[in-house]
């Protein structure tokens, strides 16, 4: 009965130190997952950081270049206006005196569908 009994114990301390085996080989999978989580999250900051820069390098050279064309555009519009208002000034009289002689200057005529009555 005893070498029974010391088997038994034999049996149950194995147990218990493949249990403890198992408990301590939990926690080093949660320690390591923990770690990995750590490192993904600050592997994803330090990504995001540097999109981040050169997306506000590439927002510049494009906002630059748009202030250069905005300006651009305003050149053109400046001149564009320059060139009408000047058209104007020296159109303005001719077209005032066609105007004026063509609603002065009326000759009567009789309309070619025009029938008279017989």
């Amino acid at each position: 009965m005893t070498s029974q009994s010391q088997g038994i114990q034999q049996l149950l301390q194995a147990e218990k130190r493949a249990k403890d085996k198992l408990e301590e080989a939990k926690k080093r999978k949660g320690k390591r997952l923990k770690q990995a989580k750590e490192e993904a999250t600050a592997e994803i900051d330090h990504y995001r950081l540097q999109r981040e820069k050169e997306f506000r390098n590439k927002e510049t050279n494009v906002m630059g270049s748009q202030g250069n064309l905005s300006a651009k555009i305003e050149e053109q519009t400046t001149e564009a206006i320059r060139n009408l208002t000047s058209s104007y000034h020296r159109n303005m009289e001719n077209m005032m005196k066609k105007l004026l002689s063509t609603i002065y200057e009326i000759s009567p005529e009789i309309h070619p569908n025009f029938r008279p009555e017989v």
